[in-house]
């Protein structure tokens, strides 16, 4: 099932991921809902090998989105992608995805397309901020799990003056 193409609209910032530059970051938009990853078999073999539950995880990023529970982790678009908008989030931190909703990123993933860990792992667009709009990514992604639209900036800016983090 493609990302919900009014995603700011129909959801609720749930998280905020920090660049380690201190001066970008993108926010995670949920409760998502099961989709095609978990009808995956190598997505949930993986999780299953991992003895992890696959759980709804929302979407990452606004005007740069991957809808986790979608994104079956091929590398179509970390591979299309010429500015390395995205990375594999668990080569940087090896956690489960679940617990991606409120952290601080280095930006120091692999963003080659085989650099992923296993099928558990995501594409993220941690560095979203870089976009050029070229759509590439949103053209190669299979289950259509990537949304490119520079007029989300509006819900970026007004997650940035209503979004608390959770203590």
């Amino acid at each position: 099932m493609p990302i919900d193409s009014n995603f700011p609209k129909n959801h609720q910032v749930i998280g905020k991921h920090v660049n380690a530059d201190g001066q970008n970051h993108h926010y995670v938009w949920g409760s998502g809902k099961l989709s095609d990853a978990a009808e995956n078999e190598s997505v949930t073999a993986a999780y299953t090998a991992r003895n992890e539950e696959l759980v709804p995880l929302g979407t990452h990023g606004t005007m740069i989105a991957v809808d986790w529970d979608s994104c079956i982790a091929d590398g179509s678009c970390i591979d299309a992608c010429p500015v390395q908008v995205f990375q594999w989030y668990r080569t940087e931190q090896d956690i489960p995805a679940i617990e991606m909703t409120n952290v601080a990123s280095s930006a120091n993933g692999s963003y080659e397309r085989e650099g992923r860990i296993d099928f558990t792992d995501k594409s993220d667009p941690i560095r979203e901020h870089d976009c050029i709009w070229c759509m590439a990514c949103v053209t190669v992604c299979t289950p259509q799990a990537i949304k490119v639209d520079r007029s989300n900036l509006k819900y970026h800016q007004n997650a940035d003056h209503t979004f608390k983090e959770h203590e």
